[in-house]
């Protein structure tokens, strides 16, 4: 009986043993399903052009920056007048947004115009009337016949008369003034261009509401025929950063595809990294030091203005 209860229980160790290494066998083999067999990348990395670079990330944008166009006021868009890929040139009409409340003003005031030149005929003919009494009653030479209060009142009269013309012509000059005020109001809201550049996105349709501070500018303009490349450079590696360097960049995905850069200048002030790989290793609490560089735009193959590239800049030894 003993022997029978020892063989029972040393099975059901042995058994129980068994099933823990066939516990972890069958989580090995799942795990070795789940992660892929390391291969390599289906393109090579670029190389570095130079015996001693910087590397950075950079960014392709319009030559002079990307303008992101605003609008002067929040309003209805009645019209959009250019659409992607436009040249556009300095003071070209974008879009205009609804100026009818204001058409209603001009209209009023236009009306108070009329008001105001009738106002001063009406002032004009009365001061001549007065005038021309106290010419008549002046040039009466005996003093019988005109008292010298009738020449006081009337020079009074003709005071008064010079000042509600004077009135009349302030009152013609502010309606004036402000029917060109409603001009003005009216031309801000046809939204221009602020340069020469070609239109690289449009955001805004006619019949939307355009705000002040949109999520994302109502359009975009930039000079494309010639770009430039905004490369964020570690602040580790700053002070290897100098004046007229040279520079190469390549394709992200295609290093195969490479151009040289032409230095424009460093932007003297380190921020935090804002433009994203989106690599696993990449660290998101890095300051930069932005370089701007220059580029012909090649035409084979197309490179677009948002595109990121891999920079390397020629610098000295650390």
């Amino acid at each position: 009986m003993n022997h029978s209860a020892n063989i029972l229980r040393y099975g059901t160790i042995l058994a129980a043993i068994g099933g823990v290494f066939a516990i972890i066998g069958i989580d090995r083999l799942q795990a070795e399903r789940r992660i892929p067999q390391s291969s390599d990348p289906p393109l090579p990395p670029a190389s570095k052009p130079y015996a001693q670079a910087v590397s950075a990330t950079g960014i392709l944008e319009a030559l002079s920056e990307n303008v992101a166009i605003g609008v002067p006021q929040p309003g209805l868009v009645t019209s959009v007048k250019v659409k992607v890929n436009d040249r556009v040139k300095t003071g070209d009409v974008l879009f205009l947004l609804d100026d009818r409340d204001l058409r209603a003003q001009e209209l009023t005031t236009k009306a108070r115009l009329e008001v105001a030149r009738a106002g001063i005929a009406v002032s004009e003919a009365e001061h001549a009337k007065v005038k021309s009494r106290l010419e008549r009653f002046s040039a009466v030479t005996d003093p019988r016949a005109v008292s010298r209060d009738d020449l006081e009142n009337l020079s009074r009269d003709v005071a008064v008369a010079d000042a509600r013309l004077a009135a009349a012509r302030a009152e013609l000059a502010a309606t004036a003034s402000e029917l060109e005020s409603l001009a003005l109001l009216i031309s801000r809201l046809s939204v221009r261009s602020p340069r020469d550049g070609t239109v690289i996105q449009v955001n805004i349709r006619a019949g939307e509401y355009a705000a002040t501070a949109p999520k994302n500018p109502a359009m975009i303009i930039g000079e494309t025929d010639r770009l430039q490349v905004r490369a964020d450079v570690d602040e580790q590696n700053a002070t290897r950063i100098r004046p007229g360097q040279k520079g190469r960049a390549s394709l992200k995905g295609d290093p195969s595809v490479a151009f040289p850069l032409e230095f424009v200048r460093v932007e003297p002030y380190i921020i935090p990294k804002v433009s994203l790989t989106g690599a696993g290793t990449e660290r998101v609490d890095t300051r930069v030091l932005q370089v701007i560089f220059s580029l012909e735009r090649p035409e084979n193959p197309p490179i677009y203005v948002g595109q990121q590239v891999d920079v390397f800049i020629e610098a000295p030894e650390p």
